[in-house]
């Protein structure tokens, strides 16, 4: 059976996670030599390509020796939570990515708290050593503060550390090291990342995240939990109210690389894509038809609008608009 380790990935803006991640699916050798290779694959997202933000979570493996890595990618802002919380239910440790000069900012402060919380493992990453501006001894400080301030745990604040190049595609342990690839990161994930746990009793899945596709329709995204989830079993869909009816999987798909693979059926660990069910939503547990068991409820926040009002100190101030003091936007407000 193969071994599979599962990690989330989170980083603050411009702090260098889609160039690591670009790097370490070269070093996989995810693509073919002949391959055109378009850039910032965690960004499929046009306004994520345009302003450098994951907004959705994206789903990816890496194969390395005989392990197959899913990387998980998540939402670095507090306006998407309910996101962060269902993609970090999928991991079973998680990979903090953080500038060598800058540190740890707020936004990734809000989703380690929320990793931390579910007891996931942490790897820290210390990006952009090859800055000439950096400090990574003075970060990796702050960063144990963060920790402490958190309130993680003994085994959480144990934590390992890479030092790496996302852009030069290196990663050490120690500043000392040679220099040359991303194996000491890749051998870090397989030893400090527990495989998860078989356990053969009636399937369990998840769907956290959901996708769409106009031939098909909607595909829910999820990780199996309990047992092996077969293609056209009879099973049954828990919803979110408690109800239970009858369902079937048409097509199963796993990670591999950056695209999606069918196969007949998914083991305990893995995360899977499935097809065939027309009112999966997210939260809905897939069990087995006989002993329909569900998983705990995965909240959804509701959809929120965050703004900012500020004084207005361009060049046209008090030059243009009715109502321009701050008396007069109360009061519209």
């Amino acid at each position: 059976m193969k071994q599979i380790r599962n990690i989330a990935i989170i980083a603050h803006v411009d702090h260098g996670k889609t160039t690591l991640v670009d790097q370490l699916l070269k070093q996989g050798n995810v693509f073919r030599k002949n391959q055109v290779v378009q850039e910032q694959f965690l960004d499929s997202n046009d306004l994520e390509r345009e302003r450098g933000i994951t907004i959705l979570s994206k789903n990816i493996s890496i194969p390395y020796k005989d392990v197959k890595i899913n990387l998980i990618d998540t939402p670095g802002h507090s306006d998407f939570g309910g996101e962060v919380e269902r993609v970090l239910k999928m991991a079973d440790g998680v990979l903090l990515l953080v500038d060598s000069f800058e540190g740890p900012m707020p936004q990734t402060r809000f989703v380690l708290e929320k990793a931390l919380h579910l007891h996931l493992k942490p790897i820290v990453v210390i990006n952009k050593v090859d800055r000439p501006d950096n400090r990574p001894a003075e970060v990796l400080d702050e960063i144990y503060d963060l920790f402490i301030d958190l309130d993680a745990d003994e085994n959480q604040l144990d934590f390992p550390v890479i030092y790496a190049s996302g852009r030069d595609g290196w990663g050490v342990k120690d500043l000392k090291d040679e220099k040359k690839d991303l194996v000491p990161l890749l051998n870090t994930i397989v030893e400090k990342i527990s495989q998860p746990v078989f356990d053969d009793g009636p399937i369990q899945m998840q769907i956290t995240t959901l996708d769409y596709s106009e031939y098909v329709g909607r595909i829910g995204i999820g990780r199996v939990f309990r047992g092996t989830l077969k293609k056209n079993a009879d099973l049954s869909i828990i919803k979110r109210n408690g109800s239970i009816h009858k369902v079937s999987i048409k097509q199963l798909f796993i990670f591999e690389g950056l695209e999606r693979k069918e196969v007949d059926e998914v083991i305990t660990g893995d995360i899977c894509a499935i097809v065939g069910i027309e009112d999966v939503d997210i939260g809905d547990t897939i069990a087995d038809s006989e002993n329909p068991e569900p998983l705990p409820i995965i909240s959804i926040d509701e959809p929120t609008i965050s703004m900012n009002f500020t004084v207005n100190t361009s060049p046209f101030y008090g030059k243009e608009g009715k109502y321009v003091t701050s008396r007069h936007i109360n009061d519209r407000l």
